[in-house]
């Protein structure tokens, strides 16, 4: 596999807040704290550079190899 560590997790958080995101009510209600979490994540993951030692601490959260 070529992706990076930093790519796979991206498509893990995407997933799960496809998966775990219900219907369009339950997103403009907004107030779903796994959901927030995911997306608050995610944002962090896509502001840091691929170095950068949070992204090994979201894969062990989210055991992504």
């Amino acid at each position: 596999m070529t992706d990076s560590l930093k790519e796979r997790l991206r498509a893990k958080l995407r997933r799960q807040i496809a998966e775990d995101g219900g219907d369009a009510a339950d997103i403009a209600e907004g107030d779903d704290p796994r959901l927030i979490v995911l997306e608050n994540d995610l944002a962090v993951l896509d502001e840091v550079a691929d170095d950068d030692p949070i992204i090994e601490e979201l894969a062990a959260k989210y055991w992504v190899p």
